[in-house]
């Protein structure tokens, strides 16, 4: 299923040619005659976009418009306004009411459906990630919401410099933002150069190939990572129905038809700043979520749930390649007596302090990770034993290099660790499974850690395997 449209018309007529031209593209269509109807079977059917004429039975389309935004539940559809004979006076009003898009009437059914697939495309994109912070959220690992700042930077792209400066200059009354302009032959370049824009207009010219050429920018700025999730908006100088599907089939997010109007593409480009802002701030918890996932959230180190995988994939390249790594479990000496004597925030303290040592002196190879209260446990590569054994002691060192200052009114405290080693050897285990061979070097550590802590701590000792 494609996704499913309301059609909000009053004459029977124009509703059974809509449903006709969209179930003819596979989409599911319900249909309303008037404003309250449209409201009830927006609740019911949940559609992912509605399209309404622009005057029905009993209201406007911009009153259908606000009333589902005041409702939580059809606040996120889109609305598709189709206007007859009017002017850019009632597209801005339908814009304001909050239409996500105002098209003329007669429609083209190429634009139309170019149309319908940019904003099916929109709202499925933002339904996943909502979904995905939704997850974050109900896990406790979203970011704190931040207000949305309107001011932004917006890029004007055309080939003509006089038109993009006499515009910018038009839209100042309207739009709190920092207006740039380049031409479409320099506009990667251009982009290398100081801050990068938050939205970009791209002033198709009237010359049908030209402006085909100019649709060239839209993939480039899709394909740039950088750019990729900035809104863009393809004005038309003249309105080419097949061109203006192409910019949204290739990933304009916007389309102006009746040229430059200041009031509407100042509120265009306020929607797509505003879209743009929540879409960073849903990957940023997106990101927070999955770095909590797989972080310690004290210390900054990974956890248990990054380690066994990590030591798994270890053993699968020294499987592969021949290659030899070393996995060690390093255990705080008399931590227990850090709680116990100072306090928790003491213990805590420490553990911090510690997992900085340890990404001091290892390398950038290395894996750290805490796996338990005081338990650390390191993969590094290590072709030999005796460099396995250096890089244990090393470890060592650094943890009790110096004292740890602990919260007022406590002194510092010095610590050291026991380390217990194993060094795999994929000849010498019976299996040749990579996650049996994880779980096996981490018993020989832990065995070998519990005889370093029997002959007296700060040491290490190298575990073996059972014969």
């Amino acid at each position: 299923m494609q996704g499913k449209i309301l059609i909000v018309d009053s004459i029977a007529t124009n509703r059974i040619v809509l449903k006709v031209k969209l179930a003819a593209a596979c989409y599911t269509v319900v249909q309303a005659s008037c404003v309250k109807n449209a409201l009830t079977m927006a609740e019911i059917h949940m559609p992912d976009l509605v399209i309404c004429a622009m005057t029905l039975s009993d209201g406007e389309a911009a009153d259908l418009c606000r009333a589902m935004r005041r409702n939580p539940v059809t606040r996120p559809i889109c609305v598709l306004a189709l206007q007859g004979a009017g002017d850019a006076a009632s597209r801005v009003a339908l814009l304001k009411a909050g239409a996500q898009d105002v098209l003329p009437k007669p429609l083209d059914d190429t634009l139309l459906l170019g149309r319908v697939r940019s904003l099916l495309r929109a709202q499925n994109a933002d339904a996943e990630w909502q979904l995905r912070e939704d997850t974050s959220r109900a896990l406790g690992l979203a970011e704190p919401d931040t207000p949305y700042a309107e001011q932004g930077r917006t890029m004007f792209v055309c080939a003509s410099p006089g038109t993009a400066h006499s515009w910018a200059i038009q839209m100042r009354p309207h739009l709190n933002q920092q207006i740039t302009q380049t031409a479409p032959d320099t506009l990667m370049q251009t982009l290398q150069k100081g801050a990068l824009p938050d939205t970009f207009v791209l002033i198709l010219p009237g010359e049908r190939d030209a402006a085909q050429s100019m649709l060239r920018c839209i993939a480039a700025l899709r394909a740039n990572a950088q750019t990729r999730h900035a809104g863009v908006l393809v004005l038309q100088t003249k309105p080419d129905a097949e061109i203006g599907a192409s910019a949204l089939d290739l990933g304009a997010d916007d389309l102006m038809t009746a040229g430059f109007n200041p009031a509407e593409l100042s509120l265009r480009l306020k929607a797509l700043l505003r879209r743009k802002r929540i879409g960073e701030q849903m990957r940023a918890t997106v990101r927070t979520g999955l770095k909590a996932a797989v972080n310690d959230p004290l210390t900054g180190l990974y956890n248990r749930r990054y380690a066994m995988p990590y030591l798994a994939q270890m053993a699968v390249r020294a499987r592969d390649n021949g290659t030899s790594f070393a996995v060690m479990i390093a255990d705080l000496d008399h931590f227990k007596r850090i709680n116990d004597q100072f306090g928790h925030a003491s213990g805590d303290a420490v553990l911090v302090a510690v997992a900085d040592r340890l990404r001091e002196c290892l390398r950038k190879t290395d894996m750290v990770a805490r796996i338990g209260g005081e338990e650390f446990l390191i993969v590094t590569p290590a072709p030999t034993l005796a460099q396995a054994q250096t890089a244990a002691l090393r470890v060592c060192d650094a943890i009790s290099s110096s004292a740890i200052n602990l919260p007022p009114p406590h002194a510092p405290v010095t610590i050291t660790a026991s380390i217990g080693m194993a060094l795999c050897d994929l000849e010498r285990h019976p299996t040749k499974d990579c996650d049996d061979i994880g779980e096996a070097l981490l018993a020989q550590a832990d065995k070998a850690l519990y005889a370093a802590k029997g002959r007296g701590r700060n040491q290490v000792k190298l575990g073996r395997p059972a014969a």
